[in-house]
């Protein structure tokens, strides 16, 4: 594939869908199309799609339904991305401005990365964005099962398209980490995401108070900014919860390596890089059955329990801990299981050569 103008629209983004478009803006760069990146300047600055060949223009994306902001944000794609002859919006906010701002004729594609969680009037009028990307794209790719049955269901042509991470390979010592976070001889359980209320952090500092009878007491960090962080310090501060909140971290391999147990106890997820990368590291990982965890979980890849039970979550971590045998096979099937997951050029390029097809070329 060769030629064609692919504009490529993203909202504000800290992990995995920015890091994914990052991969697929270098992708079709090396495959000889011309590439601009729309979206946020702070997404830019994180990620520097500009460094992979394709260009940016900076289009306001809202991480909420914004009459006012999305009229300004449609009017600004439509006028830049004139001659596009295929747009690939990421998430439900940016599928929403494109569907609504390409030119006739013009395919859009939409990858939904995340699933709706709101209530109430906000959950009704999210249902009407939902409906009008999914008969409004020319094709929905979805990161989880659940997803594309979500998209079915509201009349929508719905692939599923997994979107995975790529090996990365530690730069520190285990004992150097260890001795960062003063770990002594505890053992580290560690989580990886976003301080937000979708990542039910609020059910892993519970399970760690559960545990604090355990001797050596389990250290539970967690590699990860948001919005959550003042409510998730007084939790900690309220249950004496051995619990470190590291912040942002760029040494998650560093991390992953150090960690006896990786933990994501999240409300729903799609296709969680942070879910990949550590099975990738051989690491055992306990998850909530949520969202497209399960579908990474097949053949006893991960350790699954129910969303927002801290007692479960607590039980399923002791047991690792204390069974060295049953963590290790536990690991072992994890690392099966991811390398027979797409990686991050995999998913890719199984975006691009859906490109071809709905270019005819």
């Amino acid at each position: 594939m060769t030629g064609p103008n692919i504009a490529l629209l993203l909202g504000t983004s800290d992990g995995g869908v920015g890091a994914h478009v990052r991969v697929l803006a270098r992708r079709l760069v090396e495959s000889g199309a011309a590439v601009v990146v729309y979206g946020p300047v702070a997404t830019e600055e994180r990620f520097d799609f500009t460094g992979t060949g394709a260009g940016f223009a900076a289009v306001r994306v809202s991480q909420g339904p914004r009459p006012l902001a999305d009229r300004a944000a449609v009017a600004a794609f439509r006028a830049s991305a004139i001659g596009a002859d295929l747009v690939h919006a990421h998430g439900l906010r940016a599928g929403f401005i494109a569907v609504r701002a390409a030119p006739a004729g013009v395919p859009v594609v939409v990858t939904w990365h995340n699933a709706v969680l709101a209530t109430g009037l906000a959950r009704r009028i999210y249902a009407v964005i939902e409906k009008r990307i999914a008969t409004g794209a020319a094709l929905n790719l979805a990161v989880s099962s659940d997803l594309v049955a979500r998209i079915r269901e509201l009349g929508g042509i719905a692939e599923l398209a997994p979107v995975g991470s790529t090996r990365r390979t530690p730069t520190r010592s285990v004992q150097s980490v260890r001795s960062e976070l003063a770990a002594g001889e505890r053992p580290i359980v560690l989580s990886v995401g976003r301080l937000h209320p979708q990542k039910g952090l609020d059910t892993l500092v519970d399970a760690a108070v559960a545990l604090k009878s355990r001797r050596p007491v389990p250290l539970f960090v967690v590699a990860g900014e948001g919005p959550q962080r003042a409510d998730l310090e007084r939790r900690i501060a309220a249950g004496a919860a051995p619990v470190q909140l590291l912040g942002r971290r760029d040494d998650v391999p560093d991390l992953l390596a150090a960690a006896d147990v990786v933990a994501m106890p999240s409300r729903w997820e799609g296709s969680p890089l942070a879910a990949h990368e550590a099975l990738l590291a051989a690491r055992p990982l306990v998850a909530a059955a949520v969202g497209g965890i399960p579908d990474l979980a097949s053949d006893g890849a991960i350790k699954l329990v129910p969303p927002g039970d801290p007692h479960a979550l607590a039980s399923a971590i002791a047991l690792l801990l204390e069974d060295p045998v049953a963590a290790g096979e536990l690991a072992a099937r994890g690392l099966r299981r991811a390398q027979d997951w797409p990686d991050s050029e995999a998913s890719a390029d199984a975006a691009i050569e859906r490109y071809a097809s709905l270019l005819g070329s």
